[in-house]
């Protein structure tokens, strides 16, 4: 991976010609209040339904229209007169616009009419994509019947006494397996983990569903047992082809059967209370069929910059960061991706909007960070952190807001690094108190790869359950504009914030 510089010269060499616009003094609080008040629901909603629109086609990383959403964004910012960072150049010592990062990938595309079905006896159950199941992203085309194996979680552990595939032949079959892990079971228990013990099994194909019993995280992320869209495998490593099945078709397959005939329920009661193996060969006979189409792209991370203006701590970054990639259209439907994450996206572009146009002038820098690749591993973030425009030592905190357009009218804010109450005075000055939940780390999101890097880093999220996640259905028209507006105005006084404390103390910074 490395840094490239694009070759779009109206995109970068006339923001690069334009400066911000002198504010005078240091901004007291009223005038951060007015900024404050600046803050457009309707603006943030018109910039959702824009992202979400057939125009971006879902936002596929590495596609031509998460290319061309990524232009749209670097307009937006050039009408604020925002520039590129400048790095510096260890071989000329020059300082030059850095619009973008960018990294190869591999573009995957699930062709329109996928087939799933599976047959018991004489009787033929076709499922419906998008509802009944939808086939994991990066699987490769299939073309395959086989019989159905059910493998409980398809962990596969003897030296920790754990094992789902004990004294079982599952060859040229397909395995389903519950996501997720027992309770007991002490170690992490990825999807790509039970992909590949399949795979080393000898399975040809794997189905996966969501067990009745939901985790206190499932339970508390509103998960309802629907098929959801996600990338399957570690990047780079061989794929099994999978689909995502309903929790309903799920127990159709094996309820009544093995030795017991116990339900879904039962089962997964039986594995969640001992190790005793559950699995067996079911009645069923599953139908795979769809193409795979795969072809290279190119990863995009967009990047623009608020100068600060304090003579020492203007060298020092803050990070306002927000993936804008989705899932694209796959199997037939289109994933727009309105809350996940044309949402964040929007609450990026209003802040940078509101401090432009007020005229507020930071003591830090501010770098606006439009990360794609994160539904398919954190790719763009991780590319950063791996090639910083900045020096991360510089960079004081990292931002993050993902998921900002629906919830229960509260902020869920996770916080490592920094002491929480520097979180909390954003709530205190945005007028949000009573609104904002403070937690620790969160373990999923563009963060992530700061927080491993030693930078301080908050996340922000609408609270309560997001119906729609990773699923057709997550489109402009069930975005709450004024809680999009709650998200904006708390993240635009913790943004001013960090840029303007005289200093981050070591406490403060975690370091």
């Amino acid at each position: 991976m490395k840094v490239t510089l694009v070759g779009f010269a109206t995109l970068w060499l006339l923001a690069a010609g334009m400066d911000i616009a002198p504010a005078g003094a240091e901004a007291d609080s009223g005038a951060l209040a007015k900024a404050l008040d600046r803050v457009s629901g309707e603006r943030l909603l018109a910039e959702v339904a824009k992202l979400s629109s057939e125009e971006f086609n879902g936002r596929q990383t590495g596609s031509p229209e998460d290319f061309l959403s990524g232009l749209y964004l670097a307009s937006q910012f050039q009408a604020m007169s925002l520039e590129p960072p400048r790095a510096t150049s260890a071989a000329t010592q020059s300082a030059e616009p850095v619009p973008t990062m960018t990294r190869p990938v591999t573009v995957t595309q699930i062709e329109d009419s996928p087939l799933l079905q599976f047959s018991l006896g004489d009787q033929t159950f076709p499922l419906r994509p998008g509802s009944d199941y939808l086939p994991v992203l990066d699987s490769p085309s299939i073309d395959a019947a086989a019989p159905l194996v059910f493998v409980g979680y398809g962990i596969s552990d003897p030296d920790c006494g754990y094992d789902d595939y004990a004294e079982l032949d599952v060859s040229n079959k397909v395995v389903l397996f519950l996501r997720g892990k027992p309770e007991r079971y002490p170690h992490h228990a990825t999807h790509a983990d039970k992909e590949r013990t399949a795979r080393q099994k000898g399975a040809i194909a794997y189905l996966t569903a969501t067990g009745p019993i939901l985790s206190a995280y499932e339970a508390r992320r509103g998960l309802s047992g629907r098929p959801s869209a996600f990338y399957g495998a570690t990047e780079g490593e061989q794929v099994l082809p999978g689909a995502w099945i309903g929790t309903e078709v799920a127990e159709r397959l094996v309820a009544g059967q093995g030795s017991d005939g116990k339900t879904l329920r039962e089962l997964q009661e039986a594995l969640n209370r001992d190790p005793t193996p559950r699995s067996f060969v079911t009645r069923a006979l599953v139908r795979m069929k769809w193409i795979s189409r795969r072809a290279p792209g190119t990863l995009y991370n967009f990047l623009f910059l608020l100068p600060g203006h304090d003579p020492i701590l203007k060298d020092e970054i803050v990070i306002l960061g927000a993936h804008r990639d989705h899932f694209g259209r796959q199997a037939g439907l289109l994933f727009a991706g309105a809350d996940d994450n044309a949402s964040g996206t929007a609450v990026l572009l209003e802040v940078a909007r509101v401090l432009a146009q007020s005229g507020l002038q930071p003591k830090r820098s501010i770098l606006f960070a439009s990360f794609s690749g994160e539904e398919q591993g954190l790719l763009g973030s991780t590319l950063y952190v791996s090639r910083p425009v900045f020096p991360l030592q510089r960079t004081v905190a990292m931002i993050n807001v993902d998921h900002a357009g629906i919830g229960n009218g509260r902020l869920t804010v996770g916080v490592t690094g920094l002491d929480k109450s520097v979180v909390a005075r954003a709530g205190q000055v945005a007028g949000l108190t009573d609104h904002v939940d403070l937690f620790g780390f969160f373990p999923g999101g563009d963060h992530v790869p700061f927080k491993e890097a030693g930078i301080p880093t908050v996340t922000v999220v609408t609270g309560g359950v997001h119906p729609h996640f990773h699923q057709p259905s997550d489109t402009a028209d069930t975005i709450q504009p004024d809680l999009l507006r709650t998200a904006t105005r708390y993240v635009l006084a913790l943004t001013w914030g960090l840029a303007n404390q005289e200093r981050l103390t070591a406490q403060d910074k975690g370091r």
